[in-house]
């Protein structure tokens, strides 16, 4: 929001300098980005008359001009600019003026004829108008006058970057009240003849979406001069607003548009069929703007259309059709309230930005209407003539924003703050504010105005009155604060136990997007039943995630499309699942998942290389499963998932629980995913992982431990693991360690037949096992494998 400074000091008079007046606002939350000067630096330019203009006559393009500058003599001067004539009020700089560029004005001769001055051009005076020509005065300019003064150039616009949530100081007198709250100043705004109506010309306008438009005014304006210029003082201060001007209708419509930060528009009443309707668009509904391009509407935006189709994209953008142009004689003026979202985004859906929707989509005064339409209503007579009939209004009372009473507590006040500011400034700095404060027992309460729609809460009148005081003004204290321990539970895996595990180990821990590519997802998990963004960022990111496996084969797929062949990766994050049992409907979940691909180390001369497989990365899991001090709770079965090899897949349990899966991923899937190598994947529920058992101390056994080998055949669908725990079943507290060491298939076997070759390790904590005993247990164990498992001694 750029404003001009003498502008704002027509509501709200104070002696602040330009830069303290910009500190000063700064520090209320209202940031400056630049102050800069209206004009550029000159003196000794006055108003002038032509009085007379004649041909050069050595030149065709230069006039010979005598011009009245309120001294004794008339000055000759030549002028080549093609708008010069005999009474025109004119910028003159006099002999010895100094213009922007260090430029001064001297005695010349051109062709043949003296020249004692300049007439202007705004570029010449360091003006940012875009014209043609010398500057054209109004014709009751006093002559002689300095026209520094007479423009009022010793200004300054101020350029205010404003936070989404100040959209009520979008406008000069929202600007005013912010100032005149700092500087406990009233503020006085301007007055004019109410603009009652002449005529009884109006026109038919419905509202059928109340909820997007709950109040839309309109008026019929006839017999307009569409010559008539706009004055130059309101062509200046929409300059400094940042807007240059374009005609008379357009340039109030944006005049109130600075001056109250309400957007209005112009319908040419002759080019309107029927009745205005306010509506949401047809799909694909056909519409020229005004700067000539052609759109097709979507459902979701709101328009103003009359019987030949839309007029107006509301809130947004005219169209071409209705609009005014220099036939224009008689105009429908329309001023709505729209609601913030009903245009929130939909200008950029197509592509557009303009004042009016950067302002609708924040919020407009909805009380402010009816004072805007007469302030432009006034103006259009005064400037373009004509006359006025009757406002029509369309409102829907249930639809308007209504505020609520908002209690403010003194004890809430005092600890946000840090302070204590007295009863009466608090009272002062919300009634400023344009509040209805009412005194309580242990505070306020407090009824918002219409234009601050962005307070609704406690919190929000606590900043207002922080804001207003002075955040300079509240003292530096430190904090006082007691220190605790943060409790920690031992009997819990901890997130960064896990991390740093991992990476140790040759992982390096990943964090991808939460929204995915829906198409990626759905070719990993075919039944998923996935959450899709209504707005996403991209269509690749569209859909929530409900597995970590999109995103860290996505991230493989990237670095092995950049040259890293071997990629090991982890990642701990949310997964999103629709339950119509949980808030939202959305189930979160935390997970741990991980990927390896490539090679199982890195080159080296005495390593051999191999590829990662799935036992490598089962190892890696197996590890952090063992950080629970449970690791017998957990066990693998093999098991199917959609986006992992059949064959090579295995549920991850503990104590009988599923709790995630670990496999190589389905050779069908890595052309379509994208992958150059095989990938080995795991993922668990972290929750289901955290608990873990505190260790206890245990007293190590002083008495020699006692190994046997055992060679089993057993059928080949045996699984290795049911072995392992038959032996641990029977093998009773003195087996200590068991471990499987090799696995053989082949020659000397048949075909249905595989052996098993483990090692027991045997001990007591009391004392030294005897062969006898050693031997027996071993006996057992193999009986049982042969009961269980019909599995039988190796010969």
């Amino acid at each position: 929001m750029k404003f001009s400074k003498s502008w704002v000091m027509e509501w709200v008079r104070t002696e602040l300098s330009d830069n303290a007046l910009a500190e000063q606002i700064t520090m209320a939350g209202l940031e400056v980005d630049a102050v800069e000067a209206v004009a550029g630096q000159f003196n000794n330019v006055v108003v002038g008359e032509v009085v007379e203009c004649g041909q050069h006559p050595d030149a065709d393009k230069l006039r010979v001009t005598k011009v009245n500058v309120g001294e004794a003599e008339l000055l000759d001067i030549v002028c080549g600019a093609p708008n010069c004539r005999t009474g025109l009020k004119v910028c003159v700089a006099k002999v010895g003026a100094t213009l922007p560029g260090d430029f001064t004005i001297k005695k010349a001769k051109l062709r043949g004829q003296p020249s004692h001055g300049m007439l202007c051009s705004f570029s010449e005076l360091g003006i940012d108008v875009e014209a043609d020509g010398i500057i054209e005065l109004p014709l009751d300019a006093p002559v002689g006058t300095d026209i520094r003064e007479y423009l009022n150039l010793d200004d300054v616009s101020i350029d205010v970057d404003l936070t989404p949530n100040r959209a009520d100081c979008l406008g000069i007198a929202g600007l005013a009240r912010e100032i005149g709250v700092l500087n406990s100043v009233d503020v006085v705004e301007p007055t004019w003849t109410p603009a009652a109506a002449t005529i009884d010309a109006s026109f038919p306008i419905r509202v059928e979406a109340p909820a997007d438009c709950p109040r839309y005014l309109g008026r019929v304006i006839k017999g307009l001069n569409l010559q008539a210029m706009s004055p130059l003082w309101m062509q200046e201060k929409l300059r400094r607003g940042g807007i240059r001007s374009i005609d008379a209708i357009v340039d109030i419509t944006n005049y109130l548009l600075l001056e109250y930060g309400q957007p209005m528009h112009a319908f040419d009443l002759a080019k309107l069929d029927g009745e205005l309707v306010v509506r949401r668009a047809h799909a694909d509904e056909p519409m020229t703007l005004l700067d000539g391009n052609e759109v097709k509407l979507k459902e979701t935006t709101l328009v103003i259309a009359d019987g030949k189709g839309p007029a107006c994209m509301a809130g947004i953008f005219g169209g071409d059709r209705t609009g005014v142009s220099e036939t224009t004689t008689d105009i429908l003026l329309e001023c709505a309230f729209f609601a913030p979202l009903s245009i929130t985004g939909r200008a950029r859906a197509y592509g557009l930005h303009t004042d009016s929707s950067h302002r609708f989509e924040r919020g407009v005064d909805p009380e402010l209407q009816h004072k805007v339409m007469d302030r432009a209503t006034r103006l259009l007579l005064d400037i373009c003539g004509g006359e006025a009939g009757p406002v029509i209004e369309v409102k829907s009372d249930e639809h308007l924003p209504k505020a609520s009473p908002i209690t403010l507590r003194r004890a809430k006040l005092d600890k946000v703050i840090g302070i204590q500011i007295a009863d009466e400034q608090v009272v002062e700095i919300l009634t400023r504010l344009g509040m209805q404060v009412t005194t309580q027992a242990d505070g306020w309460s407090a009824l918002a105005p219409s234009w601050r729609f962005d307070i609704a809460i406690e919190e929000d009148l606590i900043e207002e009155v922080a804001r207003i005081y002075g955040y300079n003004n509240i003292p530096n204290l430190k904090p006082a604060a007691s220190l605790a321990m943060v409790e920690q539970a031992e009997g819990q895996v901890t997130i960064k136990r896990v991390r740093d595990l991992l990476v140790a180990r040759g992982f390096q821990e990943a964090i991808t997007y939460s929204f995915v590519d829906p198409k990626t997802q759905q070719t990993l998990f075919p039944q998923s039943d996935a959450i899709v963004l209504p707005n996403p960022i991209s269509v690749e990111m569209s859909a929530m995630r409900v597995s970590l496996f999109t995103g860290l084969i996505q991230a493989v797929v990237y670095n092995q499309n950049r040259q890293q062949p071997r990629v090991r990766l982890f990642e701990q994050g949310l997964r999103f699942i629709k339950d119509e049992n949980a808030e939202n409907g959305i189930r979160q979940e935390p997970m741990l998942a991980g990927i390896i691909t490539g090679n199982q180390s890195d080159e080296h001369w005495d390593v051999k290389s191999r590829g990662a497989d799935f036992f490598d990365l089962k190892g890696d899991l197996e590890a952090v499963l063992d950080l629970t001090a449970e690791g017998g709770s957990f066990s693998f079965e093999r098991g199917e998932h959609s986006a992992l090899h059949p064959g090579q897949t295995a549920l991850v349990l503990r104590n009988g629980e599923p709790i995630g899966h670990i496999g190589v991923i389905h050779p069908n899937l890595e052309k379509k995913l994208g992958l150059k190598t095989r990938a080995v994947l795991f993922e668990l529920e972290l929750n289901k992982l955290v608990p873990a058992k505190v260790p206890l101390a245990a007293e190590i056994s002083r008495f020699p431990a006692n190994r046997r080998d055992i060679a089993l055949v057993v059928d080949r669908q045996v699984l290795a693991g049911d072995v392992l725990a038959v032996i641990k079943k029977v093998g009773g507290n003195q087996l200590v360690g068991i471990n499987l060491f090799d696995v053989y298939q082949g020659a000397g076997m048949a075909d249905d037949k595989k052996s098993l070759a483990i090692s027991l390790t045997l001990q007591d904590t009391q004392r030294t096992l005897e062969e006898k005993e050693i031997a027996e247990t071993v006996d057992n164990v193999v009986r049982a494998l042969g009961e269980e498992l019909n599995a039988s001694l190796r010969d």
